[in-house]
């Protein structure tokens, strides 16, 4: 067994016993956005999601404003706009889904050093 073995054996306790257990359990989309808003980038992944909020009202407003123009130059504009506040708005869902999933695969990476944790001490 190679010291990192035993260092992982030796940090394991009660709290990680009882993450790994939670481990087992599906997650689903709410959960793990609201999963997202904790930890070192929680405060900007709640603006973000804040962001997208407003940016989803933006876009409502802007669709409105396409289909009750009558002048056509005024009617482009306003489609230009919404399809800028679509795109804007895709590039913060990426953003919000991409953390998500770089947090999912940190927990996979722990249930990993949990699991290997577990094997060592049975080896003991």
């Amino acid at each position: 067994m190679t010291k990192t073995d035993d260092a992982i054996a030796q940090a394991l306790n009660a709290d990680d016993r009882e993450f790994l257990e939670t481990l087992e359990a599906d997650r689903g989309l709410f959960r793990q956005l609201g999963d997202s808003w904790k930890g070192p980038l929680g405060g900007w992944a709640k603006l973000v999601f804040a962001f997208a909020v407003v940016l989803g009202g933006l876009l409502l407003f802007t669709i409105w404003q396409v289909a009750h123009t009558r002048d056509p130059m005024e009617h482009t504009l306003w489609a230009i706009a919404a399809l800028a506040v679509l795109i804007v708005q895709g590039f913060i869902k990426e953003w919000m889904f991409a953390r998500m999933n770089m947090l999912t695969i940190l927990r996979e990476v722990k249930h990993l050093q949990v699991q290997v944790a577990l094997l060592s001490e049975k080896d003991k």
